[in-house]
């Protein structure tokens, strides 16, 4: 695996983990890097809470859906027009208590 500049990686407990002894030797390979351990339920430290709570509060806060389809596909849309919105996602990112650096 080649990693250049920087870069952040958040898992959950889900899918494949290494072992610590192959985290040692990726970090030995990359000392560019640092692990940094999370609680396992944070979600003030997760800037995706971030987002949702924006999409809750905002175009989906009236929204009187049909069924769950009709709900899944709105926000779906809403979601994926976040990406656009670079001051929105920036601002997310800045409210976590994670320090992540912004270009």
């Amino acid at each position: 695996m080649s990693v250049a500049g920087r870069f952040a990686s958040r898992r959950n407990g889900t899918g494949w983990r290494p072992t610590g002894r192959q985290w040692c030797n990726f970090l030995k390979t990359h000392p560019h890097l640092r692990l940094v351990f999370l609680p396992p339920y944070a979600p003030e430290l997760n800037p995706i809470e971030h987002h949702w709570g924006y999409l809750k509060m905002n175009p989906l806060a009236n929204l009187a859906a049909s069924d769950v389809g009709e709900l899944a596909g709105v926000a779906r849309s809403h979601a994926r027009s976040l990406q656009h919105r670079g001051d929105l996602l920036q601002s997310c990112i800045r409210h976590s208590p994670i320090s992540v650096r912004l270009k």
